[in-house]
């Protein structure tokens, strides 16, 4: 399943650069000018996970199948763009499809690139955003308001819990807070998914920084670190360049080029790592001869829903899970050991899928 992530900032903080870099592409034109993106660019990229290459090793597996990442590259927004300014409602509309906002932010100074705001300030560029998804969702919220009333006092039920997740959700914007600031239970959180609010989304804020700050950081990035924290979000320090230099590079001179900058990483896999915990995602595997997989779920998900990531039939007529833990299936070699080890166990439909598992589904439809 993986997960799909837009990337928002205004216009010029290097998005389809980025974009370019982590898909390997050249898919989002990057310009020096504004507006160069207006449809969304979609790009899928494999996740990296060294856990997938030691069980196709172990599994002998002719065909090895990473999960996948989707980024979605949406055009710049500006100040105004929830009336309409720019391109604005068009742009919005690409951003309520996604599962979370990766907010790209300009951490860098560059006379040969102009900023729409006239001076780099990462924080005030953020405002703007944010401000901008919070009209455009106090105006969504306010326009439900007069008819989830109507349908509340006919006695939908559903009506009535949607009417006050509503209000909630309008009190705290209009005090200028986003809507993921509104406590919601278990119980409601499908009724509040159901409002599609914008500012109810999960936020990664990834900060764009020039090549020599890429391990470290600037003053610029540690004030973005500063207000992620206060807000219970996450961010990450990553190089658009550096990116797009190693997009280039043979997959043997990548780590060279990466240790002579003082990573131990490309900015992609810390930008999955930290989205897979700001969505709560985990990974569960298949393996086999034919093919060694790598699936994504979010963390809780039972036994028969892992199945149905993989087919609607292996959930809809789920009979067990044949299940080896990722460490019993190394230290063992594989699943007839695991199983002859009594390390295989057999799990129902109420098992809670760990991230690392190693799946076979029964299933009869």
């Amino acid at each position: 399943m993986g997960f799909n992530c837009g990337i928002v900032g205004l216009p010029n903080v290097g998005k389809s650069t980025l974009f370019n870099a982590l898909t390997a592409s050249a898919a989002a034109a990057a310009a020096n000018f504004p507006f160069c993106t207006i449809e969304p660019n979609v790009g899928r990229v494999a996740v990296p996970d060294e856990r997938l290459a030691k069980i196709a090793t172990i599994a002998k597996s002719a065909r090895v199948v990473p999960t996948q990442l989707e980024f979605v590259d949406i055009a710049g927004l500006v100040a105004g763009a929830s009336r309409g300014e720019g391109l604005g409602n068009q742009f919005l509309g690409h951003i309520r499809e996604v599962d979370a906002i990766l907010h790209l932010l300009r951490c860098f100074e560059d006379p040969d690139v102009v900023h729409v705001g006239g001076a780099v300030d990462p924080l005030r560029d953020a405002e703007i955003i944010e401000t901008e998804l919070m009209l455009a969702d106090l105006d969504s919220v306010e326009r439900r308001l007069t008819a989830l009333v109507k349908r509340a006092r006919g006695g939908e039920r559903e009506a009535k819990e949607s009417l006050t997740l509503a209000e909630r959700a309008a009190a705290a914007l209009r005090e200028g807070q986003p809507a993921r600031t509104v406590a919601v239970s278990e119980e409601e959180k499908k009724a509040f998914a159901g409002l599609q609010l914008l500012t109810a989304k999960p936020v990664l804020y990834v900060c764009n920084v020039e090549e020599g700050d890429a391990a470290a950081g600037n003053a610029l990035s540690a004030r973005v670190a500063e207000r992620a924290a206060a807000e219970g979000a996450a961010s990450v320090v990553i190089s658009a360049r550096i990116e797009a230099e190693v997009a280039e590079l043979a997959e043997d001179d990548r780590s060279e080029y990466l240790a002579s900058l003082g990573l131990a990483e490309t900015g992609l896999t810390r930008v999955i790592r930290a989205g897979y915990a700001l969505l709560d995602l985990i990974t569960f595997f298949t393996a086999g001869p034919k093919e060694s997989r790598a699936w994504t779920i979010r963390r809780g998900t039972k036994a028969p829903g892992a199945g149905g990531v993989i087919h609607s039939d292996f959930e809809r007529g789920f009979i067990r899970a044949e299940t080896i833990a990722y460490d019993d299936f190394i230290a063992l070699g594989g699943e007839q050991a695991a199983r002859e080890a009594g390390r295989m166990r057999a799990e129902g439909r109420d098992y809670v899928v760990a991230d690392g598992d190693i799946l076979l589904f029964r299933f009869n439809v």
